[in-house]
């Protein structure tokens, strides 16, 4: 299993707003409408928290719309996670069977290449993405009549992890809460928050199929 999750808040550096840590977004969370369909993909109140503190640099990114635009199909990973993917082990198709593996990874790659430009210290991205999941991701075409899910990170996701660049998800709870509170004084996070491994649907779904 190769998960991104990482206790990243125990290992950055203490920022000020002199020089403040330097975290690469995905595109929908700094609030960017490059969703497939043209959205942000939601509001997240710890996201929008942190991109307001004057101790986090916000550098956004989206790789999908990189390499295919916004609105575009729904990219799903077939065979495998992103990992395989960059490995030639996986494919990465739309709703409609369209093969877009190769700007799947061209996307990756111009987001890595961004990433180290930009000296990111920690990536913030969008769960359940074929290009920036990194818990859970679809095991195939999310609009199949029963959606299954595995456990993995999207091509993004792991062309970063591979570059060295930790990732977090929008839900993993509490290490943002975490994160937050090393940056927010007086910010206590809530009595137990938990990360998107952590939670019943996940715990349940793959105990499940396990």
């Amino acid at each position: 299993m190769r998960l991104a999750h990482t206790r990243a808040f125990e290992v950055l550096r203490d920022p000020s707003p002199e020089d403040p840590w330097r975290v690469l977004f995905s595109g929908c969370l700094a609030g960017w409408r490059c969703g497939v369909d043209g959205t942000t993909n939601g509001v997240y109140p710890n996201i929008v928290a942190l991109l307001a503190l004057p101790t986090v640099q916000v550098i956004a990114f989206c790789p999908e719309q990189h390499t295919m635009g916004t609105p575009r199909t729904t990219p799903d990973l077939h065979g495998g996670d992103g990992f395989d993917v960059l490995d030639g082990e996986a494919r990465v198709r739309d709703e409609r069977g369209v093969d877009l593996t190769e700007a799947m990874i061209e996307g990756a790659r111009a987001m890595v290449a961004h990433a180290l430009a930009e000296r990111a210290e920690l990536a913030i991205l969008m769960d359940m993405s074929g290009a920036c999941g990194s818990q859970v991701i679809s095991d195939g075409c999310r609009f199949d009549a029963e959606r299954r899910y595995q456990r993995g990170v999207g091509v993004a996701t792991a062309a970063l992890l591979r570059a060295g660049v930790p990732v977090v998800s929008q839900r993993d709870h509490f290490t943002l809460g975490a994160l937050r509170a090393r940056l927010e004084p007086g910010y206590e996070p809530p009595n137990g928050a938990l990360d998107h491994h952590e939670t019943d649907w996940v715990r349940g779904y793959f105990a499940d199929r396990s």
